[in-house]
């Protein structure tokens, strides 16, 4: 997952192969598109956003009680996406080999293996780190909660084969596993060490194994810090 062939136009190639479905172009990721996927992840942790912010989360995460782990994976996480078709080539391919390596060593370090190849919407949050896995497949809507342990991943066989569908506002509880070609709708909070393995509403709380629905109060208070398009604007 941390090679460098390892890239979206890759992903879809292999998907396409086994769909047989006609060629997918990647789209190219602007500056400012990078910018607002930075800021957005970064409002989510801190409720603020700076250029000075986002470089002492950088510079002096590492377990740094006021700095955040997660957002230093994501920074390179969409840093590497951005550079794969960035233009011009030869100015962008070497800074796409350098970002992909520090990807892979905050991979190990924080024991987090997601790919810059699968798709994550912005706010982003990675409340702890460690055993985080997340099949390339995977799509991922905006404002996800990740938590220690969580896999979302792959069948093969069955009614149920392929990867999920996470809609936004998605909280996943500590330990959560979610299998297999479902959807799971927005707002919903997913308990820890559930396992999901069938379609989820909007709104639902789910808790057990296998999952089933308690509640409909989704994940209010559970998800925040999601105004950051406000914080954008007010930034300019």
């Amino acid at each position: 997952m941390c090679g460098i062939g390892r890239t979206l136009s890759d992903v879809v190639a292999r998907k396409v192969g086994r769909t047989g479905a006609g060629p997918v172009s990647e789209r190219r990721m602007t500056f400012r598109e990078l910018q607002f996927l930075w800021y957005s992840d970064l409002y989510r942790y801190t409720g603020r956003t700076s250029l000075h912010l986002l470089f002492s989360q950088l510079l002096f995460c590492d377990g740094n009680v006021h700095t955040n782990d997660g957002f230093k994976y994501s920074f390179y996480l969409r840093l590497c996406k951005y550079l794969r078709t960035a233009q011009p080539r030869f100015v962008m391919y070497p800074l796409y080999v350098v970002a992909v390596r520090m990807l892979c060593r905050y991979r190990y370090k924080f024991g987090i293996s997601l790919s810059h190849a699968t798709s994550v919407g912005s706010g982003l949050y990675i409340g702890h780190t460690t055993g985080i896995v997340v099949n390339d497949f995977a799509v991922i809507g905006k404002n996800c909660n990740l938590s220690q342990g969580v896999t979302i991943g792959q069948t093969n066989r069955g009614k149920r084969r392929g990867t999920p569908s996470l809609g936004d506002n998605v909280y996943i509880g500590p330990g959560a596993k979610i299998i297999g070609g479902i959807r799971v709708g927005n707002n919903v909070a997913i308990g820890a060490n559930c396992v999901v393995l069938e379609d989820v509403p909007d709104n639902a709380v789910v808790v057990g194994v296998p999952g089933r629905i308690v509640s409909y109060n989704g994940s209010q208070d559970y998800v925040n810090k999601t105004d950051y398009d406000k914080a954008a604007k007010l930034r300019g």
